[in-house]
């Protein structure tokens, strides 16, 4: 990109939405996800046409560097950034991730508040002012998107970090943001920080200001909208609004916010919202975390409608009880969109269609087993086949199921005999217990001698009917260390089997890679 169209980029007035998902979002407790996984959340979010993706924190381990590598080279039109603190070797390796990115871009942040420095980073504000600077002008040699941010903002003393950022902003950063780390903003207060900032930064008009807001008081979307209204031109944000402790910034709620009322915000994202759906549901699956009914904008809820007066309302004019229209976010009709006698060539489009790279799969095993499914259910939806397309997309699995086969009656104590292979060899354990997917779990911890504490286990019908596909999630705990687990099939107990081995998988993964992340950031 040339100096004059980043330039011109740069001065558009719309907000600029920057995802964190792969970041920030899979700090979340159980998000974490492998690089193949990683690389299919930023097609999606390549599809949703966000304009800049933050792929990792490159310096915390080889697997987020190469996470940051991968995505930089498989995407063209985002910016793609690591995260990096101020140290020369996290910069370092930052720039090394993104070299290969059509829009390279690295987003450096330190600490500004009082709390932070003296209790966290043991560094007094000239040592944050002198490593901020340094910083920049270390990642100003080798290219031009340099984001900075004041980590804890919101609680900082913003005569002191107006400082900072006018230094940063000489040094050669082109974007500031103002996080409110810790969620302790209110929405007033927030704006008129960025008030503050904007009147008294040197060179405060020469950047993009940027909002990342944390949803610990229920205030994410508001602050972020309130920054916007201040003067922010960039967001910063997670599909399903996923983070560390109760989440960020909603990117589907604030986008359909400025999309809803315009007339208000006078001012728009160039989100694709129509790829919002089908984004939100392969992140669920993919990270094993089902999207809470009653979630804004993609929850099941969102476009029902329960009371008689509101369903009275909405058959005479839907625009009594509803804002927005379902197929503005990409939500598929309930219909029948797939039979028995489809074709191959119709399946792939239809992949196509609900934001599925056939390449990213396994298209001949994805379909054998639509073809089955064709002959267990009379109806096969949208929501269905998404399910088949994520149980396909894992690869490299450490243990994966053979067989299966259980047993119950009223005068016998639930059995389970299952078959893993690991590692090319087959193993088979038996086991009784509280029921078939009790007994199942057991016999599969006697195989892969691991015994995790289950912490979650939640199973929905993903269409309506007895002869619906069963997904099952589950969450479990090992030393410290938690991971999701997810699985589809149309017999509830497989589905149960295949979620566990699909948590084992994630925690021998994160065992095995001995992760060292230094969790935080803006």
């Amino acid at each position: 990109m040339s100096a004059t169209e980043s330039d011109a980029g740069m001065s558009a007035d719309y907000v600029r939405i920057f995802d964190t998902t792969l970041r920030d979002g899979e700090q979340s407790p159980g998000c974490t996800m492998n690089v193949e996984e990683k690389v299919a959340i930023a097609q999606q979010l390549e599809r949703l046409n966000v304009d800049i993706i933050e792929a990792g924190f490159a310096a915390s381990s080889p697997g987020d560097f190469e996470s940051v590598r991968r995505i930089a080279e498989a995407l063209t039109n985002p910016t793609i950034l690591s995260l990096s603190r101020t140290r020369d070797e996290d910069v370092d390796a930052a720039l090394r991730a993104v070299e290969r990115s059509k829009r390279p871009g690295i987003h450096i942040f330190i600490a500004t508040s009082d709390i932070h420095m003296k209790y966290k980073l043991n560094m007094t504000r000239e040592d944050v002012l002198d490593a901020a600077t340094v910083a920049v002008r270390r990642a100003k040699q080798h290219l031009d998107y340099i984001e900075f941010s004041c980590e804890d903002a919101s609680r900082s003393d913003w005569s002191f970090m107006a400082k900072v950022c006018s230094e940063v902003i000489r040094a050669g950063a082109r974007i500031i943001n103002l996080p409110d780390t810790t969620g302790h903003a209110i929405p007033s207060e927030y704006g008129e920080m960025f008030d503050y900032m904007r009147a008294h930064v040197e060179g405060a008009e020469k950047v993009i200001w940027s909002a990342h807001c944390h949803n610990d008081l229920g205030l994410a979307v508001a602050n972020s909208l309130a920054a916007i209204s201040h003067g922010a031109r960039q967001v910063e944000c997670t599909l399903n609004g996923i983070g560390e402790r109760a989440g960020n910034t909603s990117m589907e709620e604030v986008v359909m916010a400025l999309k809803t009322r315009r007339d208000l915000m006078k001012v728009d994202s160039r989100v694709n919202t129509r790829q919002i759906y089908p984004a939100s549901r392969l992140l669920a699956q993919i990270i094993g975390q089902p999207v809470p009914a009653n979630k804004p904008i993609v929850g099941d809820n969102a476009f029902a409608h329960e009371a008689g007066i509101h369903q009275d309302g909405v058959l005479k004019n839907k625009l009594t009880y509803e804002i927005m229209r379902p197929e503005d976010i990409g939500i598929p009709s309930n219909k029948l969109v797939l039979g028995k006698h489809s074709g191959r060539h119709a399946f792939v489009n239809r992949l196509r269609e609900l934001g599925i790279d056939p390449a990213t799969i396994d298209v001949q095993k994805a379909f054998a087993a639509f073809k089955e499914l064709c002959d267990k259910k009379k109806v096969v939806y949208d929501d269905d086949i998404l399910a088949l397309a994520n149980e396909e997309r894992r690869t490299a699995d450490a243990f994966e199921i053979v067989d299966l086969e259980v047993g119950s009656s009223s005068g016998t104590e639930p059995r389970a005999r299952v078959s893993l292979r690991i590692e090319g060899q087959t193993h088979t354990a038996e086991a009784t217990g509280d029921g078939m997917v009790d007994a199942c779990y057991k016999a599969i911890y006697r195989i892969v001698g691991l015994t995790p504490a289950l912490e979650r286990y939640a199973v929905k019908a993903i269409t309506g009917g007895t002869d619906a596909l069963g997904e099952v999630s589950c969450m479990l705990r090992e030393n410290g260390m938690t991971v999701a687990g997810q699985g589809a099939h149309s017999d509830i107990v497989m589905a149960s089997a295949l979620a566990l081995v699909n948590a084992l998988n994630r925690l021998k993964a994160r065992r095995s890679s001995l992760e060292t992340r230094p969790l935080g950031g803006p």
